[in-house]
């Protein structure tokens, strides 16, 4: 910006001005109209507020309602908050489990992005942390239950905060979920996606992308898979508490609320790398966007579903402005509940393909930035020019390119 004031008179007016703009009121950190905004998709809900304080942490507060919260939470903490939003719901969709026999075909994914190459190097994602913020994984799965990144400092089911960080039997992950959690709410989605990433080879039929990775479950989708915006920030925050360096974010449909985008910012800052699914409506992301996955911040990636044919499917999302890459995404094999296996399709499989690429690229250079990963996976994707994905780089994940292209960046 050029200033082109002569007089200190203007320059002192201008000052007074900037000072006067930057008071904080009620108003300006929570706007309760945003409840009634059409441009926001999502139910919101009038007794609970995600709240950002300066510090870059979220917390969820309740109040009876606006007035009240305002009078007895806002205005008291005023100067330490950044921005406080209506919390909102959004509602997923249910995704069909189909079980199956196990035959060659099921490991097409995993053959397409050339994942063995890495593992031949004894290259499995060891010592990087994921979290899986998504609906409840089966911790007891065979195939899963030696990735879990336990929380050796807690005393399972003892009912106590052993190791003081705010969490009660944190063992095994956390839920965060509005009413409340329960262990015995296991999910075929949050187990599946769990098993793309880190299902541990020769304990079952499941082949993880990066099966020494460990991973932290962190669900906030419930029974009938619905969550909230507000426990969906609280459980990236706590899976970046615990060290995750990347965050598998298989969900959409999500309102535009700028408390979510900041929580995105917050990760970026921590070095975290999140990896979004682009959504399964068929849609241009570019011209109809839909959240997190158009949000096009630094430290995301954006994925879309590609067939066994090496081409998108129909129902993907794209956009080659806000969709980065495409990756296997159909009748995908995972682990599922009851120590069972089965396929699933969706860009909710295709994002952890990625999310494990990029915990196998980042156990070969643990040195390298999130910023690295990111340009590896993009700057080395499968292109064919006579059938390009409409999405930013217009191909689909090549671990094995993604791999020489990070030791050129990451000598």
């Amino acid at each position: 910006m050029e200033v082109g004031f002569r007089s200190f008179g203007s320059i002192l007016i201008l000052l007074v001005s900037l000072s006067a703009c930057s008071e904080k009121t009620t108003t300006s950190v929570f706007n309760d109209s945003a409840i009634q905004s059409a441009s926001c998709r999502g139910q919101a809900k009038s007794n609970r507020f995600v709240v950002q304080w300066e510090d870059g942490r979220f917390s969820v507060e309740h109040a009876t309602n606006a007035d009240v919260f305002k009078k007895e939470f806002l205005e008291p903490h005023l100067q330490e908050i950044r921005k406080a939003e209506y919390d909102r719901v959004v509602q997923l969709e249910t995704d069909q489990v189909q079980e199956q026999g196990l035959s060659s075909s099921d490991y097409w994914g995993q053959e397409m992005v050339e994942a063995a190459s890495l593992w031949n190097e004894g290259i499995f994602g060891q010592n990087v942390i994921v979290g899986v913020v998504d609906s409840f994984v089966d911790t007891s799965h065979v195939q899963l239950t030696g990735r879990i990144a336990y929380n050796t400092g807690e005393i399972p089911g003892n009912g106590i905060d052993d190791d003081h960080n705010g969490y009660v039997d944190d063992y095994a992950g956390y839920a965060f979920l509005s009413g409340g959690s329960s262990a015995e709410k296991v999910s075929d989605h949050g187990t599946h996606v769990s098993g793309i990433i880190a299902a541990e080879h020769g304990k079952g039929p499941a082949k993880g992308m990066a099966p020494g990775a460990q991973i932290i479950p962190a669900p906030f989708i419930d029974s009938v898979n619905g969550g909230s915006i507000g426990d969906a920030i609280l459980a990236m925050q706590y899976a970046s508490s615990r060290g995750a360096k990347i965050i598998n974010a298989s969900w959409g449909g999500a309102p535009c609320m700028e408390s979510l985008k900041n929580a995105f910012l917050e990760l970026n800052k921590k070095g975290v790398l999140v990896v979004v699914a682009a959504g399964n409506d068929g849609l241009d992301l570019d011209y109809n966007p839909d959240y997190p996955a158009a949000f096009n911040l630094p430290n995301q990636i954006t994925v879309a579903a590609a067939a066994p044919s090496d081409t998108m499917i129909y129902w993907s999302n794209s956009g080659f402005d806000l969709v980065h890459l495409a990756a296997p995404g159909v009748d995908i094999l995972s682990t599922i509940t009851k120590n069972r296996t089965g396929l699933m399709s969706g860009t909710s499989m295709a994002a952890p393909f990625v999310t494990g690429a990029a915990a196998l690229l980042w156990s070969d250079r643990p040195q390298a930035q999130a910023a690295d990963i990111k340009a590896a996976l993009l700057r080395s994707v499968d292109v064919d020019p006579n059938r390009q994905y409409k999405v930013q780089t217009l191909g689909r994940l090549n671990v094995r390119k993604a791999l020489l292209e990070l030791r050129k960046l990451v000598p």
